[in-house]
Order: C-alpha cells, then sequence, then structure tokens
C-alpha cells in the first residue's frame, strides 16, 4: 500500500527517541540518568488534582466547545493581560490539548505552499517539521551562543522576502535556555510591522525566567493583532501528561483555529479545563518554588560543567535546560561531532542527553558541537549524573 508523499515532510522529536532507549536500556538492568527530556519532576499540585477529580465527580465528562471553556478562557484571557500588559478578550483565546497543537494549527491557518516562515535554530524541532508538512518553506534563523544564545536581528532581517509570512519565536529558548532581550524584542517587532509578518510567539517557558524578565513581543504597538501568543500548563504547572495549552491570537483567526479542531479532535478534555482553571486561580507559590529549586539546579550543573574538561557552558536566564559547547570534549575523545558524544555518555556512563542534532540541521558556518541537558531533575541526581561525566572523560 502507498503512503501520502506528504509524510516524508513529518518530522519527529528526538527527545522521545532518546527516551525510549533510556526505557530500553533500564529493563536490561542499566542504571541510566537521564537529562533528555524536557519534564518537570515536580508533581502536579494537588488542588490542581483535586480541581480535575471534582470535575469527574460533577460529570464535566462531556464534550465542550471547540475552543474550550468559558471560565477557562475568561481565567486565560486575565491572566494574560496582567502579564503582558494588554487587553485580551475571552474570544481571543483558544483551548487545546496541549501547546503543539497551537503550532500545527496556525501554521495550516496562515501557510499556504511555497510561503516561507522564518524558526530559530537549533530549536524545538516541531517547528521545522511542521512548516514542511504544511508545503512551506523553512527558513533557519541562528541562535548564537555569543548573543548569550538570542537572535541576530540584522541576519533575521536578511532572511526576510517577500514570500515571508510568519516568524517563529521562542523565548525562554528551548534547547538553550537563552531569552530575547527587550531590545531584541524591539527590533524584530519592528520588522514583522515593516514587512507586515506575523509572529507565532512560544512562551511555554514565560514563567521559568530567572535574572531576567520575561518580555512578549505581543506588548509591542501594533504587533497584539499580529502575534498569536503559545503558552499553557505542562511546564509551569508540571502538568505535562495533562495536555493543556492554548493560544491567544486576534479573534477572526482564533474563528479558524476552532474550526480546525472541530475537525480534528473536537475539543479539549472538558474535566481537565477545569485542573487548568484551578492551576491559573489558586495559590501560584507551587510555581515560585518550583522556579526557584531550578534556578539552584540550573546553577549546580552550570558550574559542575565548567569544570569538566572540554565542557563550556553558559548560565542560562530561563527555561530549564543548559546547552554546553562541546566542541573540545568531542577533539579530545577523537569523537567526530556532538551525536557521538551523546552516544559515548549513553553507553559507556550510563548518562542520557541530546546531541545538537535533535534541534535542526547545521546553521550556514556553524562549527561547534552542542549538548542539551535538562536539570528537570533533583540535585542528588544531577551531582551524579556530572561525576559519571567526568569519568568518562577519561575513557578513550
Amino acid at each position: 500500500m502507498k503512503l501520502a508523499a506528504r509524510l516524508g515532510n513529518l518530522g519527529t522529536e528526538n527527545a522521545f527517541d532518546v527516551l525510549n532507549e533510556v526505557t530500553r536500556l533500564k529493563a536490561t538492568g542499566r542504571d541510566i540518568i537521564s537529562f533528555a527530556i524536557g519534564e518537570p519532576d515536580f508533581d502536579t499540585a494537588d488542588n490542581i488534582k483535586q480541581a480535575g477529580i471534582t470535575a469527574i465527580q460533577n460529570n464535566f465528562t462531556h464534550y465542550s466547545p471547540s475552543a474550550g471553556i468559558m471560565p477557562l478562557k475568561e481565567a486565560i484571557a486575565a491572566h494574560v493581560s496582567t502579564t503582558r500588559q494588554l487587553q485580551v478578550k475571552p474570544e481571543q483565546v483558544v483551548i487545546t490539548p496541549g501547546g503543539k497543537p497551537i503550532i500545527y494549527y496556525v501554521l495550516h491557518a496562515l501557510v499556504d505552499p511555497g510561503d516561507e516562515v522564518i524558526y530559530p535554530n537549533p530549536g524545538f524541532p516541531i517547528y521545522e517539521s511542521v512548516i514542511r508538512f504544511t508545503g512551506g518553506i523553512p527558513v533557519a534563523a541562528p541562535i548564537l551562543e555569543e548573543k548569550n544564545f538570542s537572535l541576530d536581528t540584522n541576519e533575521l532581517e536578511n532572511r526576510i522576502t517577500s514570500k515571508t509570512k510568519l516568524i517563529i519565536l521562542n523565548s525562554p529558548h528551548n534547547p538553550t535556555g537563552g531569552m530575547l532581550s527587550a531590545q531584541d524584542i524591539e527590533n524584530i517587532a519592528t520588522l514583522a510591522r515593516k514587512h507586515d509578518l506575523w509572529v507565532l510567539s512560544d512562551e511555554i517557558y514565560s514563567q521559568i525566567a530567572y535574572e531576567r524578565t520575561f518580555v512578549s513581543i505581543s506588548s509591542q504597538p501594533g504587533m497584539q493583532e499580529r502575534t498569536i501568543i503559545l503558552d499553557g500548563f505542562s511546564k509551569s504547572y508540571a502538568m505535562t501528561g495533562w495536555r493543556l495549552g492554548y493560544g491567544v491570537m486576534a479573534e477572526e483567526l482564533a474563528v479558524h483555529i476552532a474550526r480546525l479542531i472541530t475537525n480534528c479532535e473536537s475539543c479539549t478534555n472538558t474535566f481537565v479545563q477545569y485542573g487548568g482553571l484551578a492551576a491559573l486561580t489558586g495559590p501560584q507559590d507551587f510555581v515560585s518554588n518550583m522556579v526557584n529549586e531550578f534556578k539552584a539546579r540550573r546553577d549546580l550543573i552550570a558550574a559542575g560543567l565548567n569544570s569538566i574538561p572540554g565542557f563550556s557552558c553558559q548560565t542560562p536566564t530561563g527555561a530549564f535546560y543548559v546547552f554546553p559547547n562541546v566542541t573540545e570534549a568531542c577533539k579530545r575523545l577523537g569523537l567526530p561531532d556532538s551525536k557521538a558524544l551523546q552516544q559515548h555518555l549513553l553507553y559507556n556512563a550510563d548518562v542520557a542527553v541530546l546531541p545538537r542534532s535533535a534541534f535542526g540541521g547545521r546553521n550556514i558556518g556553524e562549527n561547534q558541537e552542542y549538548l542539551r541537558f535538562s536539570y528537570a531533575t533533583s540535585r542528588e541526581t544531577i551531582a551524579a549524573g556530572l561525576a559519571r561525566i567526568e569519568k568518562a572523560m577519561h575513557l578513550s
């Protein structure tokens, strides 16, 4: 039987491939320390879990409107209005089962075959995957270590053509933990207005920021109507398995995104939405405590990696990832690239990380090697993993 040709354009998320290998190795008795998956190791707060249970008991187990239940849409509108200094109406909110559907539906709603979409590279691999799947042309904008893992906005402008339809931003950024500065945001907003572009701003890590204050491009003059905010509950509220995300956009676009939902999954799980309502309207000390712990882990892993020969690690300003430069580490071990180093650490040190290649192909002129570590794990586990890596660096 023949499959549709379009499947050849569909990528994957390599973190799950590594997770599958880690699971296989653990089943054979190996003690694997994993820094591979981007998932908070905290349990969902009790008030959120209880809200979901209560919703089931109250029989909120039926369809909801495709764009989501009104109480949650109102809470999200209020939250975004406060955190982004905007005036947001519930009608501008579309609730989805996780954040990825916003990427998928927005690209299908805005991008015609042949349209160009600029996306961050290295970056979340689903961006490039879905751009190609829609028939769009992905145009990589390099995330640069020398700019503290941010974009060079002059280089970004050089990538804009008459075919450019959309710019995708992600700040705080996966995989580097970098953040766009206020000046970067202002410059990108100027480009979007000048060239009449949409912006999909992936702000899923917006509440996990440390020394630098999070800034949304939607807050810039003239940007709210051309920006789609992607956010959700997975990272900030440790609700990855609940699958609950949302988009905030122009009301005219929200209608079409809701229609795509109707055609695909009908709606987001109703009682899960009540869990999200409890998350946004309940105590926020869970979030602040988790972020404080992530900051302590960040400091631990960045310092630890910098003490290992061949590793050079910037201290990130957001999310829960570090992205050390391992070019020298590869040379010390005689390895060709970070993929080979990732395999060396997995099979010789029982430590799972992700290579640079998991986050897109090399940019033109790029000649450095990187690994991504998620520090969403305990300090004790981080220390043990660092000790294993240190030992593995002396293996030939």
